[in-house]
């Protein structure tokens, strides 16, 4: 009997840590999700538990390659970004996996901003907005003043999709789509790193930059495989379109952020662009992405938990409400701000608290929320569509489950095609393609993505 022949993907988030196999045509033959507990830093914030993760990635590799039906040909990892593995002269790690929500001391950031450049200014070039341990290349900055001690032992720093292939390689490496993500280090306009990364030194510890698309070929156990350099799980997310549509679109790729990504802008960001939440992502090529993005999937959880209680509703219950066309008539018709949002830092007018007395149901509280958060939500894709020529709106990710909000999408954006794609393989897949030389068509995302198109809404205005 002959071994199945797959390609190994971990993909890392950060609650759901996955481990898929694809076939060659790509067809997942195994998936296995975990939630990993987290491990708190010296400050006592949460954080990725690296030797709980190594591990999991490790047992995981170890028993497919002990199973008789498989041969491994190929890994590979898309992870979050934002994250940083600094590590000495021996390969040891020095410092914990920083949590990209953990707050920045003030005067670090204060410093930075006096040495280098006004906020406006380095957000612009780097097309990063400013969010201190957001900006990744900031966490370096943050170790050289605030740890110095320990800044001084860095050999290398890398970052997490090229820290996990460097465990299986020992070769440490950079890549674009981990450096183009609102890290603060590269300057688009310049194609290098920013001019305050060299002042600083620390280009000395960012490894040489690979193509994407590179692998390193080892020998595991007298087997031969080909290992991946990693990619970022976003830029991993649009790859699988990239490589099976011609037409330009954008991707709206929907959960905790609702990120739209417009791979066919390459317009430098204006100041306006950084104050609306825009930046760029990096394609495999180094190309930039147009992006917008904002914190949905975060606001939407925190608002229809207090909807659930407010309403005696078992949390759960918001998932089977359908789009209802005369609530929704109705509530245009009185449109007004009902809704204080508390994790979203786009322009819109701020009300002292949440009024719920004026809904008399849950349902149409929740239309009332699905509106107000598609008001937000248009003017972000029309931020990253800019001038670009685009006829097509492919919808992934949590939100295509959510019927008022596609009903919304299909209404607003009418006179474009706009498609939900069903795939639990989100970044996974183009982890894997990207280290493949198959070629694939048109029809690949029909296959693989169960894609739907929206009918637009007939409302009777």
């Amino acid at each position: 009997m002959s071994k199945k022949k797959v390609t190994i993907v971990f993909d890392i988030g950060k609650t759901n840590k996955k481990f898929f196999l694809f076939d060659k045509n790509y067809k997942e033959v195994v998936r296995e999700y975990t939630e990993l507990p987290l491990t708190t830093d010296e400050d006592d914030y949460p954080s990725e538990d690296l030797a709980a993760l190594q591990n999991w990635i490790k047992d995981n590799f170890n028993a497919i390659l002990d199973n008789e039906e498989y041969e491994v040909k190929a890994i590979n990892f898309s992870t979050y970004g934002a994250s940083f593995v600094h590590l000495d002269q021996k390969g040891n790690v020095l410092t914990p996996l920083y949590n990209y929500t953990k707050p920045m001391d003030q005067e670090i950031l204060d410093l930075f901003y006096e040495k280098h450049g006004s906020k406006l200014k380095i957000a612009r070039e780097t097309a990063s907005p400013q969010a201190g341990m957001l900006n990744s290349g900031l966490q370096l900055f943050w170790l050289k003043y605030k740890h110095p001690e320990i800044f001084r032992k860095i050999r290398y720093s890398l970052h997490l999709p090229q820290y996990l292939s460097y465990l299986f390689t020992g070769i440490c490496v950079s890549e674009f789509t981990s450096i183009g993500c609102h890290t603060n280090l590269w300057d688009y306009d310049k194609a290098d790193y920013h001019d305050w990364v060299y002042e600083e030194e620390i280009d000395a510890l960012l490894p040489p930059i690979v193509p994407t698309s590179a692998s390193i070929n080892t020998s595991y156990r007298n087997k031969k495989i080909k290992i991946g350099v990693g990619i970022h799980d976003s830029s991993s997310a649009l790859l699988p379109y990239i490589l099976s549509k011609k037409e330009p679109f954008l991707l709206l790729s929907t959960g905790t952020w609702s990120i739209s990504l417009n791979p066919f802008n390459d317009e430098s960001l204006t100041d306006e662009d950084i104050e609306n939440n825009c930046l760029n992502y990096m394609r495999i090529d180094g190309k930039r992405v147009k992006a917008s993005r904002f914190f949905m999937g975060n606001e939407y959880k925190i608002q229809v938990e207090k909807l659930c209680a407010y309403y005696g509703k078992e949390y759960g219950f918001h998932r089977e409400v359908q789009f209802d066309q005369d609530l929704y008539l109705r509530l245009m018709k009185n449109k007004n701000i009902y809704f204080r949002f508390e994790g979203i830092i786009l322009k819109r007018k701020m009300i002292s608290e949440t009024d719920l007395k004026s809904f008399a149901t849950f349902e149409e509280a929740y239309h009332q929320l699905m509106i107000e958060l598609m008001d937000l939500q248009i003017h972000t894709i029309k931020n990253a569509i800019g001038n670009s020529d685009i006829e097509n709106i492919y919808i992934d990710g949590g939100f295509t489950d959510n019927d008022v909000f596609m009903k919304l999408m299909s209404h607003h954006f009418q006179h474009y095609n706009v498609m939900s794609t069903h795939s639990p393989l989100g970044s996974a897949l183009g982890a894997s393609m990207v280290i493949s030389n198959k070629k694939i068509d048109e029809t690949f995302l029909q296959q693989h993505y169960q894609m739907k198109v929206l009918q637009p809404l007939i409302l009777n205005l």
